[in-house]
């Protein structure tokens, strides 16, 4: 882990790369990172992962098993956007059923987003989309004792008024310590 972490700092770089909006990450549990990186459009992207990436990816060779990258589309912020800064982030990886897309998505946006942002530390989050039924909602939060009050006190009443059992096939998450040593910040004059 150590080893991944301090690799992990060397990806700054990005900073200068064109169309790169901020990347932030952590462990989620130990062995476990998550990484999340913002970008303008895919173009920028494919153009950084056949130009740069490789190059900057080389000094974290072999500190690592495997590796999963799923994209994702921005379809709505929720509060400020991200990125912002926070000390936790929370991932909600959620499967739709065929059907629901629709009801989901409008859920998110007059319950979910509202009640996130209304919650005591909640510091911004951004809703993405990939495909048809696969949704990412991730929201970053001024610490864990922040996210765990929400969890507690507001989660369960968004979660019967916005019928998620009803538009849900799967959800699987993470609570990712951030590491500010991670974050990376484009350039100023960067788009």
């Amino acid at each position: 882990m150590d080893a991944f972490g301090r690799a992990q700092r060397g990806w700054g770089e990005l900073s200068a790369v064109e169309g790169f909006l901020g990347q932030c990450g952590g462990w989620s549990e130990p062995g476990v990172a998550q990484i999340v990186a913002f970008w303008r459009n895919q173009f920028d992207y494919e153009n950084f992962m056949t130009g740069a990436h490789d190059r900057i990816a080389e000094s974290q060779a072999g500190t690592y098993n495997g590796i999963d990258v799923r994209l994702f589309e921005r379809h709505l912020d929720i509060g400020a956007g991200l990125p912002v800064d926070g000390s936790v982030a929370r991932l909600a990886h959620c499967h739709v059923k065929a059907g629901r897309q629709e009801h989901f998505v409008l859920a998110q946006a007059t319950v979910w987003n509202p009640g996130m942002v209304a919650a005591p530390g909640m510091r911004g989050g951004v809703f993405g989309r990939r495909g048809d039924t696969e949704f990412l909602v991730l929201s970053l939060w001024s610490s864990a004792a922040d996210h765990e009050d929400y969890r507690t006190d507001r989660f369960p009443e968004l979660r019967r008024r916005s019928d998620a059992a009803d538009d849900l096939a799967s959800i699987t998450g993470a609570l990712v310590e951030l590491d500010p040593s991670w974050t990376v910040r484009p350039q100023v004059g960067q788009p």
